[in-house]
This record gives structure tokens, C-alpha cells and sequence, in this order.
């Protein structure tokens, strides 16, 4: 009984410590928080940010034409929504299969300001250790920037925040972006938790069948995006047609291998004969 009345207190202790991030339904201020989607936009890849090394860069210097990219707009010092974001993404790119920094990267953007290259640096320490790269790996690259700048690409990708004085803190929508190689936003994926396959399917989607296996490539002919489950759903007529060419190439392989197999017992009669 006690250890229930342990988790019952600590749920009540997360809802306390998210209210300056999630804003009550009731307040009027919930109107600025909002996600609105630009599929097929081009983000500003002349926006200028720095990264943890303390590296002024800009953001083409992280698109190479082919690579997609997730983006994700957060920011360090986040109490609890960012990290819960960040942890999720990281546990749901630990099972994604696909190779880290070379089929994809990933891009964390602070929202605050007032983040600094150490704060970046320290951020991408945690996340590539849980991810079991070396720290030095530039598959995911933490960045801060410029009020003015990192607005202006928040305002590309339609991600709506802000600054909560009384609580100093930011309140923002979770969600994280996906992106292609040419910097072009190809889906939005929402919440605290991902699913690999959602993920997976959406950077196969974005890289245009430029990575990943055979397998891979049949996965994202047999799903398709659903806005309302806010994920991949399995389509069934795609399915379907995927079920029956296979079942051909099984039929047509079968016809084949019993065609060589009578070939080869006609001319092995004809020798004993």
C-alpha cells in the first residue's frame, strides 16, 4: 500500500512540475502553444546557430541533399517536457536499425536564448551516451543560437512558444520534425514517446528510398501516414498487392525450379537409356 501511495505522489509531483510548460486548458494564454504544420516547406537553412563546440554555422552546413534529419526545437534547462521529448526520441532511435550519423542525423535546437555552447555541449554528452556513441559523433548535433534566428526558423516549421515570466520558463507545444535532405519539413511526428517504426518509416519517407534494405523499402509501401492515429498504420490494399506480387514470385520461382528439376531427370534418363 505504501509503494502505491509512493507513485500516486510522484504523478502528482510531474503534473505540478509541468504546469509552466503544459498550460491549463482554461487559460487563455493555451493560443500561443500550438503546432501549425508546413509539409513541403523549404526551412531557412541561412539561419545562424552555434554548435556545442562554439562553432558558428549555418543550418545548410548540416543538410547534404540526400541525408534526412530530424529536428527537434527544445531547450536545456527545460524542467521536464524537453527532457521527457529528448528521452523519448533517443530511446525510439536506439531500436530505429538504421545507422546512426550515416542514413540520418539529428539536430536539437534551443529555443532559449540564454542557453550557451557548454549547456549544448553537456546536453549531447547525455544523449549520445545513452545512445552508446562516442561523444564526438557528429550524427546528432545540439545547437543554440540567437533569439532572432531560432524565431525565425520556429516560424518556418510552424512550432509556437513562449516565455512564461512568471515561471521563467518556456512553454512550448512537444513534437519533433522530420526532414529531408534538402531541408523540405516531409512529416510531424507528436508527444513524449515515438515508435521506432514511426520514426523509421518517416526517414525512409524523407530520404526517398535513398536508405535502408529491401525490407525496409517493402515496410514503407505497406504503411502510410494516418493524422488522426498521429503515426504509421499498416495499409491494407498495399498489403494486399504486396501479398500477391510475392505470392507471383513464389508461384513463378516454383514453375521455374520444377521446369530445371524435369529438365535435368529427362536428360539424366536419356543417359542411362
Amino acid at each position: 500500500m505504501s509503494t502505491l501511495m509512493q507513485i500516486v505522489f510522484l504523478l502528482i509531483l510531474s503534473v505540478q512540475a509541468a504546469t509552466g510548460q503544459v498550460v491549463r486548458t482554461s487559460d487563455p494564454e493555451l493560443n500561443k502553444i500550438d503546432v501549425i504544420e508546413h509539409l513541403g516547406a523549404q526551412i531557412p537553412l541561412d539561419v545562424k546557430l552555434t554548435d556545442s563546440q562554439g562553432q558558428t554555422h549555418q543550418l545548410k552546413d548540416y543538410y547534404d541533399g540526400e541525408k534526412p534529419v530530424v529536428l527537434i526545437l527544445a531547450y536545456y534547462h527545460c524542467p521536464m517536457l524537453c527532457n521527457l521529448v529528448l528521452d523519448g526520441v533517443t530511446r525510439a532511435l536506439y531500436s530505429v536499425r538504421l545507422k546512426f550519423g550515416e542514413d540520418y542525423r539529428v539536430l536539437t535546437i534551443s529555443i532559449d536564448p540564454r542557453d550557451t555552447p557548454q549547456d549544448a555541449l553537456q546536453k549531447k554528452e547525455s544523449m549520445l551516451k545513452r545512445l552508446q556513441e562516442p561523444p564526438d559523433s557528429d550524427g546528432w548535433e545540439f545547437l543554440v543560437g540567437e533569439e532572432k534566428e531560432v524565431k525565425r526558423l520556429a516560424d518556418a516549421v510552424g512550432f509556437q512558444y513562449f516565455f512564461v515570466e512568471e515561471k521563467n520558463q518556456y512553454a512550448h507545444p512537444a513534437v519533433i520534425m522530420l526532414t529531408d535532405g534538402t531541408g523540405k519539413l516531409s512529416r510531424y511526428l507528436y508527444g513524449i514517446e515515438y515508435r521506432a517504426n514511426d520514426i523509421k518509416l518517416g526517414l525512409l519517407e524523407a530520404a526517398q528510398g535513398k536508405i535502408g534494405s529491401t525490407t525496409d523499402k517493402i515496410l514503407l509501401f505497406c504503411f502510410h501516414y494516418d493524422p488522426d492515429a498521429k503515426g504509421y498504420v499498416l495499409f491494407a490494399s498495399n498489403l494486399m498487392k504486396a501479398g500477391g506480387a510475392l505470392t507471383l514470385a513464389f508461384l513463378g520461382l516454383f514453375i521455374v525450379y520444377f521446369r530445371i528439376k524435369g529438365r535435368k531427370q529427362q536428360t539424366i534418363q536419356g543417359t542411362i537409356s
